[in-house]
């Protein structure tokens, strides 16, 4: 009998990891595609060093996780008390960190508001200087996703230094519609944006275009979030329980 619960922990811990590893995989494709994407989020991504290190992050928990499914596995099949100890002890430090960002993220969410994006770009944008990587972002966001701003054109009325910068225009250019939403589009019509006919401009806010279009995501993610840790869990229970059995 305690043979066949050995036998049952082992293959249950097999596809805990085999899950582990599977999430590993889908954090590495998740990271490869976000840097090499080229539909903009590359650019979006290089400008931006908050963004560059996320990604990276991601990437490199995308192969931890890759490694520490493929080491459990191993360690469950062939048990291996060594395997199992290192395993434990690895995925006990993932979830403690993954936990610790977690609550991090819930004190601090207050930094994504409407208000707090509006408050910075008012603050910052310098309309095209491409050497200064906010306002550069902030292009390649309203490029990418076709809008103005944070809740409009209007924001860039109040805004210090663009007004400063460009005194003779209501907002940049990259507010202005493209035939193609790219850095490489062509204007529908610079000048008639520019002079502030409606038709020719990006009129709508990209907090709420990009809310609306990552809102799905960001609710998986949440879901996959819980998933993982809960996952991480059970293995690590399965792992003790399996190392304890093992004579």
């Amino acid at each position: 009998m305690e043979g066949d619960c050995l036998s049952c922990m082992k293959y249950l811990m097999f596809v805990f990891n085999f899950f582990i590893f599977l999430g590993g995989t889908c954090l590495l494709g998740v990271g490869i595609w976000v840097i090499v994407d080229p539909t903009g989020f590359r650019e979006i991504v290089a400008t931006n060093p908050l963004l560059f290190t996320g990604a990276y992050i991601m990437l490199a928990m995308g192969a931890m996780l890759f490694l520490l499914g493929f080491l459990g596995c191993c360690g469950a099949i062939r048990e291996n008390k060594c395997l199992l100890l290192f395993f434990f002890m690895f995925i006990l430090l993932i979830f403690l960190a993954e936990l610790s960002a977690a609550i991090l993220a819930f004190i601090f969410r207050e930094n994504l508001t409407r208000e707090f994006f509006t408050k910075e770009l008012k603050k910052h944008y310098q309309g095209n200087n491409e050497s200064d990587i906010f306002s550069s972002t902030w292009n390649s966001v309203m490029i990418t996703f076709g809008c103005c701003g944070v809740n409009g054109p209007e924001d860039f009325k109040s805004a210090p230094r663009f007004q400063l910068l460009y005194s003779h225009d209501a907002f940049p250019e990259a507010c202005c519609r493209r035939e193609i939403q790219s850095r490489d589009g062509v204007f529908v019509s610079k000048e008639n944006c520019l002079m502030g006919k409606e038709i020719y401009q990006n009129r709508q806010g990209c907090y709420t275009v990009i809310l609306n279009s990552f809102e799905t995501y960001v609710y998986l993610a949440g879901a996959l979030a819980i998933g993982v840790l809960a996952i991480e869990l059970f293995a690590m229970i399965f792992a003790m329980c399996l190392f304890r059995g093992i004579q």
